[in-house]
């Protein structure tokens, strides 16, 4: 483990000197995704401006809901968004090859490899949401409800890594698994919003299936004190760790079938 972290450190390093050799671009793509949720918030505010209440949940309780899902994004996009570009950047031209001749775990190398800095900028949105309304709705945090928050960001960080595990594999079959990767991943924009809105087989599927809900909806809910059965608000770090181990046998599977380009 620690000769892992040591390596993680130095993969790090080196990679924000190669970003600080290029200040704009690092300040463009941290902006960048500002921008974007910016605009996803200005959809909800336009909804909520019509609609003051959403089955008896405020904007401020949304905001909530969607700075929990924004930082669980972040832990994604900061640290795993490589394995987008897996079939692109690495099957297609054959340089994955070189994680396979090296003394290290071939998913910690694609990992490390690249830290994506655009991540940066959809922490601080969520950050800023969960604190304003926090504020707004006056919630009094107590030494665990912040421990509970935390474990819930780093679970929800943790699902999605795993969902975008399972999905890349297939680039070892079909070169691009961009399209699989999103098919998946774009679901996540139903739990931005309050899952007892949606009819029992889409809160099941969001919650069991593909659990982003239990990055958003539950913990949220219980940190609102809503009703809500106890075990789902915790059943993310559980879910998250089983999900972790299922994607990264799936992951072993597809290495094992992986064969060169040759190239």
């Amino acid at each position: 483990m620690r000769r892992y972290s040591e390596l993680y450190w130095l993969f790090l390093k080196n990679r924000f000197k190669i970003l600080l050799e290029y200040r704009s671009n690092f300040l463009i793509g941290a902006a960048s995704t500002v921008m974007m949720q910016a605009a996803g918030l200005l959809t909800i505010w336009v909804v909520m401006a019509q609609v003051p209440s959403l089955k008896g949940w405020s904007l401020p309780e949304l905001w909530l809901i969607y700075g929990l899902i924004t930082l669980a994004l972040s832990i994604n996009h900061m640290f795993a968004d490589n394995l987008w570009t897996l079939g692109q950047s690495y099957v297609r031209t054959g340089s994955f090859d070189r994680f396979l001749v090296r003394p290290i775990n071939p998913l910690f190398h694609l990992l490390a490899d690249r830290f994506c800095h655009d991540g940066i900028g959809n922490f601080l949105v969520g950050l800023v949401l969960v604190l304003t309304a926090a504020n707004s709705l006056d919630l009094q945090w107590t030494a665990g409800d912040v421990l509970y928050m935390a474990v819930a960001v780093l679970s929800g960080g943790l699902i999605f890594i795993s969902l975008n595990l399972i999905t890349c594999i297939s680039a070892f079959w079909i070169m691009d698994s961009v399209p699989v990767i999103r098919i998946v991943f774009e679901l996540h924009e139903f739990a931005k919003y309050p899952l007892s809105i949606y009819p029992n087989i889409i809160r099941i599927f969001l919650t069991f299936i593909i659990p982003f809900g239990l990055a958003s909806y539950y913990p949220a809910s219980y940190i609102l004190g809503r009703e809500t059965p106890l075990y789902l608000a915790w059943l993310a770090p559980l879910f998250a760790i089983a999900l972790f181990f299922v994607a990264y046998r799936a992951w072993l599977f597809g290495l094992r079938h992986y064969s060169s380009t040759g190239s």
